[in-house]
């Protein structure tokens, strides 16, 4: 574990392991994206290692998509801790999945983040670095963004913007914009506040924090990779690989 003197922002984390992987497919015909291997290991195992790592000791994994082979896979893991959030009956998306996760986490703020997640740790791991800069009375929510040139397999246009204070504002239509989303943040139990029922996105939360100057973000020293589709898993793990 990295040496760290300041305590982590949370000791909780939601993992969202629930999606189909349309765009992994074929590889998951048989199998769900989290369980897809990386580098000899299982998409989610990089983001829990990672988790474990950094300290943190209790972790929230939402499932839909062949549940039974997630849960048998996690059931084999030491740590963290892990309970599952059943959406088995209908998919929620990110917003309505940590609303749904929300009585089990059990602690306000709590770390988020994608279970198809791979990333190099720059001079601090990521839950560190968020710690560090998070502010609850500033922020609703801290996010996890990465410039272009620390990207691998990424050839979009970007998501957001920051401002010298590390406010957000979103990419407008047409334009390009410096920093994307890596799947990673530290939530407020406040974003989460009269949220939509059923199925909804993150991003509507993210689009009243924006209104109210609330949403922050910090951007990532190392190195991330995009690994949505079977061709980027190659060039992921000869990148890994160099370290």
């Amino acid at each position: 574990m990295s040496a760290r003197h300041a305590p982590l922002a949370s000791d909780v984390a939601m993992v969202l392991a629930a999606g189909i992987g349309k765009r992994m497919r074929p590889l998951t015909a048989t199998r769900p994206k989290p369980l897809v291997r990386v580098d000899g290991r299982p998409l989610i195992d990089h983001s829990l290692d990672k988790l474990v790592e950094a300290g943190v000791s209790r972790a929230v994994v939402n499932v839909h998509y062949l549940p039974g082979q997630i849960e048998a896979h996690l059931a084999q893991r030491n740590a963290p801790a892990i309970a599952i959030s059943d959406e088995r009956e209908a998919l929620l998306e990110t917003g309505g999945g940590m609303v749904k996760a929300l009585p089990l986490i059990d602690a306000d703020p709590f770390f988020c983040l994608n279970s198809d997640n791979v990333w190099l740790d720059g001079p601090h791991n990521v839950f560190a670095a968020l710690s560090d800069a998070w502010d609850p009375a500033q922020m609703d929510a801290l996010l996890l963004l990465v410039c272009h040139a620390r990207t691998y397999n990424y050839t979009g246009r970007g998501d957001f913007h920051l401002d010298p204070l590390g406010r957000i504002s979103r990419r407008k239509t047409g334009r390009v914009a410096p920093f994307i989303y890596t799947g990673i943040q530290i939530v407020s139990h406040r974003l989460l506040r009269d949220a939509p029922s059923g199925a909804f996105s993150t991003g509507v939360l993210w689009d009243r924090a924006i209104e109210e100057g609330r949403l922050y973000g910090i951007s990532h020293s190392g190195l991330w990779f995009e690994v949505g589709a079977p061709q980027m898993i190659a060039p992921t793990e000869a990148a890994l690989r160099r370290g």
